[in-house]
């Protein structure tokens, strides 16, 4: 009776899903073009999104020429700015589409990106994962939690580590005091700007003792922010630290 109950239940949600679909067909995340399935670029606006792909430096992802010949390689950047964390990538560059992907994301309650941006972030992050690897993302400052009433980063975790089969801590971390924001900071002034701003969640200052972390943000720019958050894992004992973001600013920008 009860296998009979939950066959019937499948096939009503089932048919439901087919009923929405049929009455709201799924559009492109980023137009109002059709697509096969929800959380779909659609032909158009799949070429304007600077997905990465092949060589990249393996510690902040940016892309470079060449081909991937399985060692790892790393920017000019990354060769003079030594990086806290032992790995880094990103799903793809900051403009185009991206940029309204992650401008939705972080300021216009668009919710449903996080999922299929999830599934981009996974493709790159899965090659660096540990066993007992915790996920967990970049924190925001409890001010700026209720002025915005979400953290961007936290969905993006949450969704990767669903993704990955992972286990995710949302608050593993916090930001102990207000930064403000980054923009129109020189590379100094962003580092100097977020030093020591960061500190474990005091019921989780346990969980980071040998645990692999990976950390997700949304964007990547002179890695300040996940400098400093990676410092604070590995004081407290964390065995390693590895980043992975939605996008990567280009130098160039």
């Amino acid at each position: 009776m009860q296998n009979l109950l939950g066959y019937a239940a499948k096939h009503s949600s089932a048919l439901a899903h087919s009923l929405l679909r049929a009455v709201y067909p799924p559009q492109c995340l980023t137009c109002d073009e059709l697509v096969e399935q929800e959380g779909a670029l659609c032909a158009t606006c799949w070429p304007q999104t600077p997905f990465i792909f092949g060589l990249c430096c393996d510690s902040c992802g940016a892309p470079l020429p060449g081909d991937d010949s399985g060692r790892p390689v790393h920017c000019d950047e990354c060769l003079t700015l030594a990086r806290p964390w032992d790995q880094g990538r990103a799903a793809m560059l900051y403009g185009d589409k991206a940029r309204q992907i992650l401008l939705g994301l972080k300021y216009y309650d668009r919710l449903d990106y996080a999922k299929p941006a999830a599934r981009w972030m996974a493709r790159v992050a899965a090659p660096m994962l540990r066993p007992d690897t915790l996920v967990a993302p970049v924190p925001l400052h409890w001010l700026r939690l209720l002025k915005r009433r979400y953290n961007q980063s936290a969905l993006l975790s949450q969704a990767l580590a669903q993704q990955l089969g992972l286990e995710h801590c949302p608050d593993l971390l916090i930001r102990a005091r207000y930064t403000g924001t980054q923009d129109k900071r020189g590379r100094a002034g962003r580092f100097e700007n977020v030093e020591g701003a960061f500190a474990p969640h005091k019921r989780h200052i346990d969980r980071l003792k040998g645990r692999h972390i990976l950390l997700v943000d949304d964007v990547m720019t002179a890695g300040a922010t996940l400098s400093a958050v990676a410092d604070t894992c590995l004081a407290h004992n964390a065995a390693s630290v590895r980043v992975v973001a939605l996008a990567r600013v280009a130098r160039s920008e």
